[in-house]
């Protein structure tokens, strides 16, 4: 066998997106290249690692057990790097943070200086919906998450970071109303909603059964960009967080409407598993928020007071 670490990242990669193309992207490298490093593995083996049906790309039996053992050996190799760096009197590891898809506007600037102080620490941030946040949580697949509306089946710590505000959002050419509008008002606007899962989705179901008129619903869209593109196209309105629309309220691209019992308020939290067992990396990283959260919202989110 004369595998190399590469062609292992590139076949992880391979049997994680279930496509080449995907793989290319993530790995920002070009088609040809991921199939390449990925025929120069299959020609060490007599077993295929995949097989292509129609178009669609599967992985064999055989593929999942060697991507198995081609993960463990990528760990190891990690594993040797942290202790060198470590032993050199670094902080060292791997960091691994999941995040609500609106969270992508909030957590790094809670790892940008951390990440910047300590360049031996890796991070693996995965952004995602409310549902799968909790369930890679449980299976405790990572260190931290960062929600805004708190698990309730798990024991969980938790750091309360800022403000999360929801407010009723359309494009710059609707119309504003003289007067905060009624939930039963709003039930008759075209309104956007995220996919089931989201925690936003979940905060404006909540919201809208206060109307006493059936909700008109529009579309699902399974990302906060896209209910934000949907949005700015004038497609219709939408209850959003506020922290993912900076620019366009600074470019009235947007307008915040006036609704009766908005806006929704919650917290960010950073939350990890009650009795978890910290590598150093980790355990520097939750000191380094207690002590500079405070100065990371002041320096950054200032603008957000206003709303």
């Amino acid at each position: 066998m004369d595998y190399t670490l590469h062609q292992l990242r590139v076949f992880l990669k391979v049997v994680e997106t279930q496509s080449i193309t995907r793989a290319a992207e993530a790995l920002h490298l070009t088609q040809p290249a991921v199939s390449i490093q990925l025929r120069k593995l299959q020609d060490q083996f007599e077993i295929p690692l995949t097989e292509v049906i129609g178009r669609q790309l599967y992985v064999t039996d055989f593929g999942r057990e060697i991507a198995e053992a081609a993960g463990r050996i990528l760990e190891e190799v990690h594993a040797i790097r942290f202790r060198a760096e470590a032993y050199r009197g670094q902080v060292a590891g791997r960091i691994k943070v999941s995040v609500v898809s609106t969270g992508k506007y909030v957590m790094p600037y809670f790892l940008s200086g951390f990440l910047k102080a300590h360049s031996a620490v890796d991070l693996v941030m995965d952004v995602t919906n409310k549902r799968q946040v909790v369930r890679s949580l449980e299976k405790n697949e990572v260190d931290f998450a960062l929600v805004s509306v708190l698990p309730d089946n798990l024991r969980i710590e938790r750091i309360p970071l800022m403000a999360n505000k929801l407010y009723l959002v359309a494009n710059k050419d609707e119309p504003v109303p003289g007067k905060a509008l009624s939930t039963n008002q709003m039930a008759g606007l075209p309104l956007i909603f995220r996919e089931p899962g989201s925690a936003t989705r979940q905060a404006m179901e909540t919201f809208m059964k206060k109307a006493d008129e059936p909700v008109r619903k529009t579309m699902a869209l399974t990302s906060n960009e896209a209910v934000k593109q949907a949005v700015l196209a004038g497609l219709g309105y939408s209850i959003m967080p506020i922290i993912g629309l900076r620019n366009e309220l600074r470019q009235a691209d947007v307008q915040i409407i006036p609704a009766q019992g908005l806006p929704i308020t919650t917290t960010w939290n950073l939350i990890w598993l009650r009795q978890k067992k910290f590598a150093p990396a980790a355990k520097a990283y939750l000191d380094y928020v207690q002590e500079e959260k405070d100065k990371i919202i002041a320096n950054n989110f200032g603008w957000f007071e206003k709303y």
